[in-house]
C-alpha cells in the first residue's frame, strides 16, 4: 500500500509552533500521525498552543512544548537537547519557522539595531536550529528534513522592509547552500514562502482597508492566505513523498508573485 503522507513514528520540531503558520504546520504534523515539539518565545501562549494542540489529536503525549528563543545560541542548544529527549531519542524534520516581522522603517531612518534586531531571529535563528538539526541527523545516520519559513519578500521588493526582505533572502539563500552539502547525509533541505496570510503578524496590514483594497485585488486567489493553507506542505516535507525534494523554494502565496 502507497502511503506516503502518514507520519506515524516520525517525529518533528516547529520552531515558532505556538502561532500563525507554525501552528498550522504542527496541527497538520500531528494530524497525520507525528509526535511534535512547538517552540515559542512567549510561556503563555506556548502552553495554550500545547494544549488546544493535544485536544485536536486526542493524544497529549504526542504534543510537547518548550520556551525558547531561537537568537541565543545556548538556549537553541539546550531545547534541541530537550526535544530529542522528549521526543524520544529522534527528530526525523526540523520547521525553522520561528522569525519577526519589520516595522516599516525606511532605510534612511532604520537604526543598526533594528536591522540586527530582524537578522537576529530570521537568520541566526535558522542557522542556530539548523545546525543543531544536522549535527543530530548526521550523527544518526538515517537522514531528515530541514525546512525554513521564508516569504514572498525573499523575491519581490517591499518599501519599508529592506532589513525583512534581507533576512528571508538570506534563508533561501542558506537553504540552497545547504541543501547540496548535506544531501550526502541524506538531509534534504528546503524553503517555504508564504504571500499574505491572515496571521497576528500581518493583522496589523490587513486589518488596513487602503492596503487591503491595493493588495486583495492583486492575488488571483482573491483571498487571504490561512494557517491551514500550510498544513499540507509542512506534511509533503516531513514525509517520504519529497525524499527526492531538495534545494527548493516553494511559494504558498495564492498566485500573488505571478500576477
Amino acid at each position: 500500500m502507497y502511503h506516503p503522507f502518514d507520519l506515524s513514528n516520525r517525529t518533528a520540531i516547529v520552531t515558532g509552533g505556538n502561532g500563525g503558520i507554525g501552528l498550522g504546520m504542527a496541527s497538520a504534523l500531528l494530524a497525520s500521525g507525528a509526535a511534535v515539539a512547538i517552540w515559542g518565545s512567549n510561556a503563555a501562549k506556548t502552553q495554550a498552543a500545547k494544549e488546544k494542540l493535544a485536544a485536536e489529536c486526542g493524544d497529549a503525549k504526542r504534543v510537547q512544548a518548550f520556551v525558547c528563543d531561537v537568537g541565543d545560541e545556548a538556549q537553541v542548544e539546550s531545547t534541541f537537547a530537550q526535544s530529542v529527549q522528549a521526543l524520544g531519542g529522534t527528530v526525523n524534520a526540523v520547521f525553522a519557522n520561528a522569525g519577526v516581522s519589520s516595522k516599516g522603517t525606511q532605510l534612511q531612518d532604520m537604526t543598526l539595531d533594528e536591522f540586527r534586531r530582524v537578522q537576529r531571529v530570521n537568520v541566526e535563528g535558522v542557522f542556530l536550529t539548523f545546525r543543531a538539526a544536522a549535527r543530530h541527523m548526521i550523527e544518526r545516520g538515517q537522514g531528515g528534513s530541514l525546512v525554513a519559513t521564508a516569504s514572498t519578500a525573499a523575491v519581490e521588493g517591499a518599501a519599508r522592509n529592506s532589513h525583512y526582505g534581507a533576512s528571508k533572502g538570506a534563508v533561501t539563500s542558506m537553504v540552497r547552500a545547504l541543501a547540496v552539502e548535506l544531501a550526502r547525509h541524506r538531509i534534504r533541505v528546503n524553503s517555504i514562502l508564504p504571500g499574505w496570510i491572515e496571521t497576528d503578524m500581518t493583522e496589523r496590514s490587513i486589518g488596513n482597508s487602503k492596503f487591503a483594497d491595493a493588495v486583495l485585488p492583486r492575488i488571483p486567489s482573491r483571498r487571504w492566505g490561512t494557517i491551514e493553507d500550510f498544513g499540507g506542505i509542512a506534511v509533503y516535507l516531513a514525509s517520504d513523498a519529497s525524499a527526492y525534494a531538495t534545494g527548493e523554494q516553494f511559494l504558498i502565496d495564492g498566485g500573488y508573485t505571478k500576477f
